[in-house]
């Protein structure tokens, strides 16, 4: 099994920002993401707020590597990074209120 994790640092009050990004809408049936063979599932956790900041974990889980591959190389996972620039000005995006973001990959050894 691959576990990914990333954690992002907002300044406090905007969490719910990164959470609304992420979260499953009930009312919209399953994500892209949530559709591809190979995803067991996705948290959400976020932290108390300190000095002025939150934190905002997002725990994905995989049954392999190839399965997490698979999906960063899908169309579906282009398409909607290449949406995201476009809308941005041909940059990345990255909201005023990201302080900092972090990500790995691991794999469940036990």
């Amino acid at each position: 099994m691959l576990v990914q994790i990333r954690k992002w640092t907002v300044t406090e009050g905007n969490a719910d920002k990164i959470i609304e990004r992420f979260k499953k809408k009930p009312d919209q049936g399953p994500t892209l993401i949530e559709q591809r063979e190979g995803f067991i599932g996705r948290e959400l956790l976020v932290k108390n707020v300190r000095r002025g900041e939150e934190e905002v974990l997002m725990i994905v889980r995989w049954e392999s590597e190839e399965a997490w591959k698979a999906w960063e190389k899908s169309p579906e996972h282009i398409a909607g990074h290449k949406n995201k620039i476009k809308e941005h000005g041909g940059k990345p995006p990255q909201p005023e209120y990201v302080i900092a973001m972090e990500h790995g990959s691991y794999t469940v050894v036990e």
